[in-house]
């Protein structure tokens, strides 16, 4: 950077500062949002070359730093989020100069017509939208054969901490926050989308109970199971942007639920001691598959959960396997919700529906289908209209087995407030419930593979999964910058 004090400051102290940190600066005219958002450009052009995290820059950016800059100087922040430069996943709509492709080709030319819900309120709360993330294409919903984090527009997310699994969708976001291009950034999950690639970037995920989020102007996968949530490297950064993004939207009606948490004090829930007191149950079913490595890291996390004063309950059978819930719930509604999307997209752009898109693939099989498109296949062979026999059975089955009775009667009836979970081992139920989980970092493997700790829980439990999240990442502490 030309600016040598900046670069100085980017080089000694713009990694790993928190939200709260920047906003002290900011109020004390050390630091502006425009000099962040100068910063993490060149953080961006220096590094992002290792990860393709960043699928997009914004170029309303550095004005709109600008701007909130006078705005504080006149009126004071409007948020906790005020000139705070912030990433997001490329399925989100944005009314501006950026396009929303979920990393397909097929819409690299599509112009949103208008923000989605959670964008209009980050850049209500002041934040600086800084630029979309790349993703696994099409939500991870493509191919059963490509890689985590893979898109034919902006190619392979790459895992800054090596030559690991990135994670996915939401794996740019992840990588992006990982790797300091920016202090936070929201990603979304359908099944383990923020939770997973949370955990293998060392990071903290949160994925919401559904209806706390609006799910509006996101390109769609699942209406019964999507839900945006943020990435961030500390629990009170995840909070600070998940509070931001709660709120009713008439658009979505399972968003009637968020109005218990709209202007809820959650700083109220930091508390060091959060997990004395708390049973947690271990469902050992659900990570059969766990490397000797990792149940050895899981094993020594759960001392530290004990010496934190929680009591670990072992061998909690929820009674419901991955497996037993199946696709066929995500096949019927992708089909659904993506012709709707696109049907209602903006005129200009010539992909109208998932024929179309598969069209477009076939048309360009070079670039389109090194991992082919089997999933969009099967699922452009459902009728689309939610009445098939198959799906109205699968979608009450695995909301029964996973909701009613495996994250909800289960847990009553041993007694346990959440679930402790490796990593995102057995995210599918959560996520096929509807429930909500948060993952902190704990530490590394012996050839330097983030580990991870979930909390999974019942619905709206979020207050108290962030507490116990907050309680143990302050007792160990385990990110370190990649």
């Amino acid at each position: 950077m030309h600016n040598k004090k900046l670069e100085e400051y980017r080089r000694e102290r713009l990694d790993e500062m928190t939200i709260a940190e920047m906003q002290e600066a900011m109020e004390a005219g050390q630091l502006t949002s425009e000099e962040l958002v100068l910063m993490y450009k060149e953080n961006i052009s220096v590094r992002d070359k290792n990860t393709c995290a960043v699928l997009e820059m914004n170029p309303d950016a550095l004005l709109t730093a600008q701007s909130l800059d006078f705005e504080r100087r006149q009126k004071g922040p409007r948020s906790a989020l005020h000139g705070i430069p912030i990433l997001i996943k490329d399925n989100m709509d944005t009314g501006d100069k950026m396009h929303t492709s979920a990393g397909s080709l097929a819409m690299k030319d599509h112009y949103a017509l208008q923000d989605a819900k959670v964008v209009e309120k980050l850049r209500q709360a002041g934040a600086v939208i800084l630029g979309k993330t790349n993703m696994t294409e099409w939500a991870n919903f493509m191919s059963d054969k490509m890689p985590n984090g893979y898109s034919s527009r902006g190619g392979q997310v790459k895992n800054p901490y090596g030559s690991f699994d990135v994670g996915g969708s939401s794996s740019g976001s992840a990588a992006a926050v990982a790797s300091n291009l920016a202090v936070g950034a929201i990603g979304t999950e359908t099944s383990g989308s923020i939770i997973n690639p949370a955990a293998q970037n060392s990071l903290v995920g949160i994925k919401p109970t559904v209806g706390l989020t609006s799910r509006t102007g996101i390109i769609p996968l699942s209406h019964t199971q999507d839900v945006p949530g943020p990435l961030a490297r500390t629990v009170a950064d995840a909070v600070t942007l998940f509070k931001a993004i709660i709120g009713v939207d008439p658009a979505d009606i399972s968003t009637v639920f968020a109005e218990q948490f709209e202007d809820y004090d959650w700083n109220r829930h930091f508390k060091e001691d959060g997990l004395q007191g708390i049973k947690l149950g271990v469902a050992k079913k659900l990570f059969k598959e766990i490397s000797d490595d990792q149940l050895v890291q899981f094993e020594k996390a759960l001392e530290v959960l004990r010496r934190c004063g929680a009591e670990i309950i072992d061998e909690v059978d929820l009674g419901v396997q991955q497996e037993d819930l199946g696709f066929a719930v995500l096949l019927h509604e992708f089909k659904a919700n993506l012709n709707a999307y696109l049907a209602k997209s903006n005129l200009d752009h010539r992909i109208r529906s998932l024929d179309d898109i598969i069209a477009f693939n076939n048309e360009h099989a070079e670039k389109m289908l090194k991992f082919g498109q089997n999933l969009l296949e099967q699922a452009n062979g459902m009728t689309g209209m939610l009445t098939d026999r198959e799906y109205v059975e699968a979608l009450e089955r695995n909301r029964f087995l996973a909701a009613e009775r495996g994250m909800k009667e289960v847990l009553d009836n041993v007694g346990v407030d959440a679930l402790v979970l490796p990593q995102d081992f057995g995210c599918n139920i959560g996520a096929a419930a509807g429930f909500p989980s948060i993952t902190v970092p704990f530490g590394y493997s012996k050839s330097g593979e983030p580990f991870g700790i979930t909390f999974a829980g019942q619905a709206f439990s979020e207050p108290a999964l962030i507490e116990y999240a907050y309680a143990f990442e302050q007792a160990v502490k385990g990110r370190r910058k990649p």
